[in-house]
């Protein structure tokens, strides 16, 4: 694999460490896992569909109640400080520090009931749309992997499925797991957590914003590949994944200095510097998943700050709100512009919810009871709130979501059915993309 360091560390209250690396590709001893996923798309000649999905993962679990579920009229150690503003939409409110998507509340669906997440700090459910219990040999897959798997990559240059969002150290947190479906389907990862990979040259996060810095890299990767000889013997489908790493289709894809500064300025640049426990917002993010489905990836994922917010939840929450808000509201509004919304799904969820009740140190704590979701794009029918919770905060009081549901809809968003299609796990055995007949949301298809 191809690694471009960056110098982030952060902690999750189970004290799981985080570090971050920009890496790019799939390299290793034995070959290229690339060339499998080739292989596969040529035998089963894939690649025709134009959807695509991108999914922002909040690690740690984000506070619905601060966000899209105010409840002004519970007591004041639930209620919390933040007050609800009015949307461009009449009759739906969210938090006064997301006044950007406030005003395009007509182009979201927000669901305030999700239901059936578990006490667990890890992304696996946001991921695969399961429980991380009773896997099958070789575990479930995610989303984008069953996407390459069924759809696979419409250019030859660029994975289908692409996962922005860092490793975690010691127990996968936001990962590019291997599955059942095989290496070919994980995903290519700028950003990971493998310390034996192939450097790309010295390449930093700073420079991917430097075109003059990132053309070098590559091209100094270009000419090292060249004479080593190592692109001798290599058969049709092992070149093309080399082709990827140097391609221009890539360097493009990952040159966001290309971009028109004031765009650049609109999604804003978040930090990249740690405030406590809490890991860098980094909003080039978003621009950089833009970029890619535009380019012809399928499904990229990313991971934005950290959201564990034992104490201090309001103090926290004004600083990441508004950059979230920002971020968010610039990946759709972009994406509008140019045409390309209707074709993609944006969806920004956590783990789980927090705790109705403000603790001693002004946080909220773990709460899988009920949970939120924002989507957007997809052809869906937005400007509306699907769900409610109880006068707390606490428990789905109206049309409970389940996650099943929510990636039932992603697939019928993509074009394919999921309770009627399989994917064959190491045995042969054939699995459903969803089990017991889980249809889509209808209030959004």
């Amino acid at each position: 694999m191809l690694t471009i360091p960056s110098n982030t560390n952060s902690s999750f209250c189970d004290g799981i460490s985080r570090r971050n690396f920009l890496k790019i590709g799939g390299l290793g001893l034995g070959g290229l896992s690339m060339s499998q996923l080739f292989q596969a798309e040529a035998a089963n000649k894939i690649g025709s569909s134009n959807k695509s999905v991108i999914m922002v993962y909040l690690p740690g679990g984000p506070p619905h109640q601060d966000m899209y579920d105010i409840k002004m009229d519970a007591p004041a150690e639930i209620r919390g400080e933040f007050k609800p503003i009015p949307t461009n939409v009449p009759g739906i409110q969210i938090c006064e520090h997301m006044p950007r998507l406030a005003k395009m509340a007509d182009k979201l669906a927000i669901i305030r009931s999700m239901v059936g997440a578990k006490d667990r700090h890890e992304s696996f459910q946001c991921m695969t749309g399961r429980l991380n219990e009773r896997n099958p040999p070789g575990g479930w897959p995610e989303f984008g992997s069953v996407i390459s798997s069924l759809q696979g990559s419409p250019n030859p240059t660029l994975s289908s499925y692409v996962n922005l969002s860092p490793k975690m150290r010691h127990r996968p947190y936001n990962f590019g797991h291997s599955s059942f479906l095989g290496v070919a389907h994980t995903p290519f990862m700028p950003m990971g957590d493998v310390k034996s990979d192939m450097a790309l040259n010295g390449i930093t996060g700073d420079r991917l914003s430097d075109r003059r810095g990132l053309l070098s890299s590559f091209d100094q990767f270009r000419r090292d590949v060249d004479s080593s000889g190592l692109m001798e013997g290599l058969d049709a489908f092992q070149t093309q994944a080399f082709d990827i790493l140097t391609s221009d289709k890539l360097l493009n894809a990952l040159d966001i200095s290309a971009e028109d500064p004031k765009l650049r300025e609109r999604y804003g640049k978040g930090t990249d510097k740690e405030q406590g426990d809490a890991a860098p917002r980094l909003n080039e993010q978003f621009l950089l998943a833009r970029r890619l489905v535009e380019a012809g990836v399928r499904v990229v994922t990313l991971s934005y700050s950290f959201w564990d917010w034992h104490g201090s939840n309001f103090k926290i929450a004004k600083q990441n709100l508004p950059d979230f808000d920002q971020a968010l509201s610039a990946l759709i509004e972009d994406l509008d512009q140019r045409g390309m919304l209707e074709n993609t799904t944006v969806i920004a969820w956590g783990e789980f919810g927090r705790t109705p009740k403000i603790n001693a140190q002004g946080g909220r704590d773990h709460w899988p009871n009920v949970s939120c979701a924002l989507l957007a794009g997809g052809g869906m029918k937005t400007g509306q709130v699907i769900g409610a919770t109880d006068r707390l905060g606490g428990e789905a009081e109206e049309r409970p979501v389940s996650f099943p549901e929510v990636f039932s809809t992603l697939y019928h968003n993509m074009g394919i059915n999921a309770s009627t299609t399989t994917v064959p796990d190491l045995t042969g055995r054939p699995h459903y993309l969803v089990d017991n007949n889980v249809q889509p949301i209808q209030e959004l298809v």
